[in-house]
């Protein structure tokens, strides 16, 4: 009963912190709205924030276990960001209690050759999940109306014919995108998408300290820089993509990312939260597989 009172009062604790950054009607949404310094105030601050994430990790591997042995769900799990959001880290405490066994991550860098000569979402499709998996995308197919947007030199790589260059473009891959997300939740596959809210300030902090440190200067490119150029522009980018593609079945977290202990916190609970909506269980046996099993048992005992 201790038990159970604990768990139903993390699930309770991972709504909470998770609610206020989830996104699923998105007309009205303005980056403005969501300070990327928001703690949400929390009392026990970093130290509380810590212990929290302990106990998530603990119940999202859990529910990993649930999730793989039923085999019904897969989960596919977006993280989109400006560099030094925190992506890495995010993604590898959150799920430092996964079985890599049921977990996959893939990131989404310039595309090849061969990508470039299919469809833009060709080579995320290959990256899907299985059922009973957890399935992450650094960066995803959102880059398609990010940095191509940012950069619309990037576009003429794609050999798209002339006459689909139209200036309804990227409302066109937002609707797009919507359709083919829905197409994921309608046949099994649990999607979020996780924006980690960096503030430009907090951006030049970390570039400064990966800088000053020689054994972070491994995580820093001279293309870090030049892409900061452009932040306004990503900015507004990030704001049109989140308006138009989140959704019930697909919602976008906009997570304040100024202080990476909370970020991992609202992402963990994110994840929570969402797994839990999918009743998922351990696979009730028969009673003929269950005969079964005790002349399995009595046969060894033989031995």
């Amino acid at each position: 009963m201790a038990e159970e009172r604990m768990t139903s009062e993390i699930l309770e604790h991972c709504e909470a912190i998770s609610a206020p950054f989830r996104i699923t009607h998105g007309a009205s949404f303005q980056l403005k709205d969501v300070d990327p310094a928001c703690t949400l105030d929390l009392a026990g601050g970093k130290g509380e924030a810590k212990t929290a994430l302990e106990q998530g990790v603990r119940m999202l591997s859990e529910l990993q276990q649930k999730l793989y042995a039923q085999n019904r769900w897969g989960v596919l799990l977006l993280f989109q960001a400006m560099d030094a959001a925190g992506k890495d880290g995010t993604i590898k405490h959150v799920m430092s209690g996964v079985n890599p066994q049921g977990c996959q991550v893939s990131s989404f860098k310039a595309p090849s050759t061969q990508e470039l000569a299919h469809d833009y979402l060709w080579r995320a499709n290959q990256c899907l999940p299985e059922r009973g998996r957890i399935g992450i995308f650094n960066r995803s197919y959102y880059e398609e109306t990010l940095v191509v947007r940012v950069h619309p030199e990037l576009l003429e790589r794609q050999s798209l014919p002339p006459s689909l260059h139209s200036p309804d473009l990227w409302q066109e891959r937002f609707r797009e995108i919507r359709h083919y997300e829905a197409y994921l939740s309608r046949n099994g596959f649990l999607v979020r998408k996780f924006f980690l809210h960096l503030s430009k300030k907090e951006q030049k902090r970390r570039f400064l300290e990966r800088l000053n440190n020689p054994e972070k200067h491994w995580k820093f490119s001279a293309a870090d820089i030049r892409e900061r150029a452009h932040w306004d522009h990503y900015m507004q980018a990030y704001e049109e993509m989140i308006r138009a593609t989140a959704s019930d079945q697909a919602p976008w977290y906009v997570v304040p990312a100024d202080h990476k202990w909370f970020t991992r916190l609202v992402v963990a609970a994110a994840v929570i939260d969402s797994l839990q909506g999918l009743d998922l269980h351990y696979p009730q046996i028969s009673e003929e597989e269950r005969r079964a099993l005790e002349l399995a048992r009595q046969q060894l005992q033989a031995e």
